[in-house]
């Protein structure tokens, strides 16, 4: 079993700055990469982006050149910088413990999400 806790998010103006980190716990080797998801009120769960333990990253459209997910391997912590925050942005952030990418990355865990609301 792999434990995720999530933390940061909160209320920010549009055009303001946050920070996720999530700390993975429990059977660490099975995690060959972390993403961070999000659910918009009426909107369908999409992937914000995604790192593998070797570092490559992946970003949905919407967020390339604003958002970055980074990985600390010795903590066991992946973390989303989000910038330049726009009203769409809001929704609920999770953070997932992925498989390999052989088996089309499968979902280990998730965190318990965190909501991020930015004012227009």
């Amino acid at each position: 079993q792999v434990q995720l806790v999530e933390s940061g998010g909160g209320l920010v103006q549009a055009g303001g700055s946050l920070r996720f980190s999530c700390a993975a716990s429990g059977s660490i080797s099975r995690i060959k990469a972390m993403a961070w998801e999000r659910q918009a009120p009426g909107k369908q769960r999409e992937l914000v982006a995604r790192i593998t333990n070797g570092g490559s990253t992946n970003y949905e459209d919407s967020v390339k050149g604003r958002f970055t997910i980074s990985g600390d391997n010795a903590k066991n912590t992946v973390y989303l910088q989000m910038n330049s925050l726009k009203h769409e942005d809001t929704a609920v952030y999770y953070c997932i413990a992925l498989g390999p990418a052989q088996v089309g990355f499968p979902v280990h865990s998730w965190g318990q999400g965190t909501q991020v609301t930015v004012s227009s």
